[in-house]
């Protein structure tokens, strides 16, 4: 068997970034930047009021105080998108907007609280301004030429922002690659379907998709194929005509019915690797054909997800172009005694909590691999290596981090 570390390598070894696509900023959302973001001028373009008040000249307000206020005649008003026509002159101001372009000879705002507005054209001022009060100046966001966002960065909503800002209507991106799911088994059922004796409700195909959606991916469903090799056949064919990478569940151990690694070579692809020394997740398998990445992960939803997590996500964030291609990670404190069988490393799903006196975890239950319902409660993986078997409390484990505690100051991966 392969370490993790080992099928790790090998899976990353055949993934590649896919080729960018240019579209437009509102759909990029997800996606990772495949070009520089350049500014085109200075942002902003000129200097601008950071307040509604007056603009001024800072030395027309000297010694203004609320018993002796600085009375100045108003000579307009401006608002965000105007221009004034005009200049401020000293013992002058003008009333003006948040976002309003500053008007020649004005080198401060008075805020509108620290002022007294009159029906007579005049205001007074009660407190002195300094040259630069409340300006955003020209260029203070970035400048003409400056490279604002780089490729490999991954697109929230604060980047498309950026994108309008500066003008963009469209950006290259890498392409999100597709991955078709297929999850495998007679005793699958859907949600909402009737389950006769025997059967189990597919859950693996939702939290692959689920999982595929969160690494930026596309996920395409292909359903359930039964235990048929014809079936079986048809449907992952089928998954690599419409996808980049084919996703399995089920069908990949020892079993009768385990005809996935045998269609993998039927549809001549090469398996790089069919068993990781690890638990939950033993019997995940590798292939390639040709361009396309194969994954047979095992049937139990635990092993599924945790195998996604180390292997499938990875690839799929090289794919999609991303710099950064894996989870956080921290050290954690156990909150009671653990045990485990001794023999492969574990993957122990757990809750990490942020207190004074650093994290801590705790164990969400059951850990069999056949229960979700521990995967549900985790918010991270806890690694214990393969030799040991009790650790008391207060043992400290390197933790992967697939939510971020509410409360917690995460370092970079």
């Amino acid at each position: 068997m392969l370490t993790v570390e080992e099928a790790l390598q090998t899976v990353l070894g055949h993934a590649a970034a896919l080729a960018p696509v240019v579209l437009p900023i509102a759909e990029t959302l997800g996606c990772v930047l495949a070009e520089p973001i350049v500014a085109p001028g200075d942002l902003p373009a000129w200097p601008n009021s950071a307040m509604d008040g007056y603009a001024v000249q800072a030395a027309s307000t000297a010694g203004a105080t609320r018993q002796t206020p600085a009375a100045l005649e108003v000579v307009g008003q401006i608002g965000a998108g105007q221009m004034f026509q005009g200049t401020v002159g000293g013992g002058q101001a003008l009333k003006i907007m948040t976002g309003a372009p500053v008007p020649d000879g004005a080198d401060a705002i008075v805020i509108v609280e620290e002022t007294d507005g009159a029906a007579s054209g005049r205001v007074a001022v009660y407190r002195p301004a300094a040259p630069g009060d409340h300006i955003r100046p020209r260029g203070e966001e970035v400048r003409a030429g400056e490279t604002v966002l780089s490729p490999g960065r991954p697109i929230r909503p604060a980047e498309i922002g950026m994108f309008a800002t500066l003008g963009y209507a469209r950006v290259r991106v890498h392409a999100r690659p597709r991955v078709a799911v297929l999850a495998t088994g007679d005793e699958l059922a859907g949600p909402g379907e009737p389950l006769r004796p025997g059967q189990i409700r597919n859950s693996n195909g939702f939290s692959l998709a689920a999982q595929v959606a969160s690494a930026g991916a596309v996920a395409v469903p292909l359903g359930v194929a039964r235990d048929d090799r014809g079936e079986l056949l048809q449907k992952m064919r089928q998954g690599l005509l419409e996808a980049q990478v084919l996703l399995t569940s089920g069908g990949v151990s020892m079993g009768e019915f385990d005809f996935v690694a045998g269609i993998m070579r039927e549809l001549e692809a090469t398996i790089h690797f069919d068993r990781v020394a690890m638990a939950p997740g033993k019997p995940t398998t590798f292939a390639t054909a040709g361009d396309r990445l194969l994954f047979g992960l095992p049937g139990n939803p635990v092993s599924t997800m945790v195998s996604f997590e180390l292997f499938v996500r990875p690839a799929l964030r090289k794919m999609a172009g991303a710099a950064r291609l894996f989870r956080p990670r921290i050290e954690a404190a156990l909150s009671t005694d653990f045990k485990k069988r001794p023999g492969r490393r574990t993957y122990v799903r757990c809750l990490v909590t942020a207190g004074p006196g650093g994290y801590s975890l705790t164990p969400t239950g059951t850990q069999s691999s056949g229960v979700l319902r521990s995967m549900a409660l985790a918010n991270a993986l806890a690694i214990v290596e393969a030799p040991v078997e009790r650790l008391p409390a207060g043992s400290r484990l390197p933790v992967i981090l697939l939510d971020f505690p509410e409360d917690a100051v995460v370092p970079e991966a």
